[in-house]
């Protein structure tokens, strides 16, 4: 389906990769060229847009009270550089399928999911605007083969109704949606002088995605058709979960999570579980930061066996050094993904914790998540009916796509020789303009 908006907007092709973690946007230009939009950091620019809300309350000149938000890298600096913290909010994507989490209340204020999500999008959109110089009311957005949480397709359909509202109040007028691994595909795509069957395997911060199609030259000439797209297959859970597995298994013992304490002559758990269950999302760690959470780990650093673990762990709630703990974890990971054994390093809050690890520990952590994707993967095969044989190729994308196990799943089906990557976290908004394109032509 074609846009229907205005004469100004229907002059350029947009792709609009909304993510958990990260989003990014692309455009085709009059010359057919594919663009990515581009967003200052830490004095730089990048293609990656963190999907990340911050709200602080500043006063005005008459001492009223307002609440300010920014979105994006301009949201973590602030928050990282601000010694009164605000309310950071994240991984909203995650939350779309959900008919209970309507929203959350910031500084006396209830929004609606949707209005948060659209902060984020409004800014994209100016921002882009902006940079090519043409107001932009239609997008190409990229979904989910299954959103996290949809347990049905009412819950999948539910999940698209919310996040086409959230760009409907972010002033776009008129929105379609493509699979994000068929987008990725139209991005391999773009490099065919010949037919193959792909898979295709898009790995986000929070699902994990897997199509089959049929992409080349010719293809694009007769045009595509149903037929040519053989199977969808996902789950909800990607890097996200392997950074939650780290957090519980290697981070968390290390602050005392195993630590006992005596009461009444009794040896119990220092520390309740559901303190350690904020440090598996980074932005969680806020919410620890109350008069009630600072009795508890004082009394709790009284009584421990380990008292020291217990004071680390305050001194990081005290500090709110979540975002900092987590970037240590992604180093980590990045690590492993290069070497048979890395070292978790991590300075804030006057400790620092050096921890050796291997990629065979690491690998037994997320065996739970790696069967998943497994599953999913060989779900797609038997219902398309699909030999692996018969696969051309194998196209990663997404962070994920980097983490040796994760590849050895595809490496043991299809050969390694068979498997390609390339433009890992920005090939989706890239396929997404293409696609953005092709429904402009025909429509």
């Amino acid at each position: 389906m074609g846009f229907m908006g205005s004469a100004e907007g229907r002059h350029i092709a947009v792709g609009f990769d909304f993510g958990t973690t990260n989003s990014s946007v692309a455009v085709v230009d009059g010359d057919a060229r594919v663009q990515l939009a581009s967003f200052p950091s830490a004095g730089a620019e990048t293609p990656s847009f963190r999907s990340v809300l911050y709200f602080e309350q500043c006063k005005n000149g008459e001492g009223v009270k307002r609440t300010h938000s920014l979105a994006g890298p301009a949201a973590i600096e602030h928050y990282l550089q601000t010694d009164e913290k605000g309310r950071l909010v994240q991984s909203l994507k995650s939350h779309l399928s959900s008919r209970t989490l309507t929203g959350t209340e910031v500084f006396g204020r209830r929004y609606k999911l949707e209005e948060l999500i659209s902060r984020m999008l409004s800014d994209l959109r100016k921002h882009t605007s902006s940079q090519f110089g043409k107001t932009i009311r239609y997008a190409m957005v990229g979904r989910p083969v299954r959103f996290v949480g949809a347990e049905t397709e009412d819950d999948q359909d539910f999940s698209v109704s919310r996040l086409r509202t959230a760009f409907a109040l972010a002033g776009f007028e008129h929105v379609d949606f493509e699979m994000e691994p068929v987008a990725a595909a139209y991005t391999y795509e773009a490099t065919l002088d010949h037919e193959e069957l792909i898979l295709i395997g898009d790995f986000g911060g929070g699902t994990s995605d897997f199509s089959l199609l049929r992409v080349g030259p010719e293809v694009r000439r007769r045009g595509r058709t149903p037929a040519d797209l053989l199977g969808n297959s996902g789950v909800g859970l990607a890097g996200d979960a392997f950074d939650a597995r780290i957090i519980r298994k290697l981070v968390s013992p290390a602050l005392g999570s195993d630590s006992e304490a005596r009461s009444l002559n009794k040896l119990l758990p220092a520390v309740p579980a559901w303190i350690y269950a904020n440090l598996e999302r980074w932005h969680y760690l806020s919410f620890l930061r109350t008069n009630n959470v600072r009795e508890i780990l004082k009394s709790a650093r009284i009584r421990a066996l380990e008292p020291e673990k217990i004071e680390a762990l305050i001194a990081i709630v005290d500090e709110d050094l979540g975002y900092q703990l987590h970037q240590s974890v992604q180093e980590l990971k990045f690590e492993l993904s290069r070497a048979e054994d890395a070292e978790f390093r991590f300075r804030g809050g006057g400790m620092g914790l050096r921890i050796p690890v291997t990629r065979a520990k690491f690998e037994s952590w997320i065996k739970e998540e790696l069967e998943a994707i497994e599953g999913a993967v060989d779900t797609l095969l038997r219902s398309s009916g699909v030999h692996p044989d018969a696969v051309d190729r194998v196209f990663l994308t997404g962070g994920s796509s980097f983490v040796p196990a994760v590849r050895r799943i595809f490496e043991s089906r299809f050969g390694a020789s068979r498997i390609r990557g390339g433009n890992e976290f920005t090939s989706v908004a890239h396929g997404l303009a293409l696609r953005a394109a092709e429904s402009l032509r025909e429509g």
